[in-house]
């Protein structure tokens, strides 16, 4: 353990966050994790009953592979599931996930071509950011598994 001395402004005040954090209670979600997994139910659900009920997927034109909306909802499903029971890798995994979406998003602005383009896109830059951002803070009260001989 390092003396607070030794330490750094920054990693002072860090620690001092760290210290006013609480773990979750049991049963407890944050208004972040029910609208993530909301998200990822609706979106995994729906791309999955889309494909079976003979759905065409387009993305840019070109027709996508079964198999990878398949994989997709399913990891969605997954990410919706470990959301809501408060799993450290689910919100993580689908704070990855969301990255990607803001990222094309923010690329498909550039390309946009008409008002409802531009505001779609700033609405899921926006919104998706914003959610990233509350994601974060839930993530530093969730509770990292305990490993044995740790």
């Amino acid at each position: 353990m390092v003396a607070a001395t030794d330490m750094s402004r920054s990693e002072r005040r860090n620690a001092a966050v760290r210290a006013t954090l609480t773990p979750y209670r049991q049963g407890e979600r944050p208004w972040a994790i029910k609208i993530g997994a909301l998200i990822a139910l609706f979106v995994g659900g729906g791309d999955l009953i889309d494909v079976l009920v003979g759905g065409s997927l387009r993305l840019g034109g070109a027709k996508t592979g079964v198999g990878g909306v398949i994989l997709f909802s399913v990891l969605m499903l997954v990410c919706a599931v470990g959301m809501w029971q408060m799993r450290y890798w689910a919100v993580l995994g689908f704070q990855a996930i969301l990255a990607i979406v803001i990222l094309l998003f923010a690329l498909l602005l550039v390309r946009a071509s008409s008002v409802v383009g531009v505001v779609v896109a700033v609405a899921i830059v926006g919104g998706g950011g914003y959610l990233f951002f509350k994601l974060v803070r839930v993530l530093s009260r969730i509770q990292m598994p305990k490993y044995p001989g740790r």
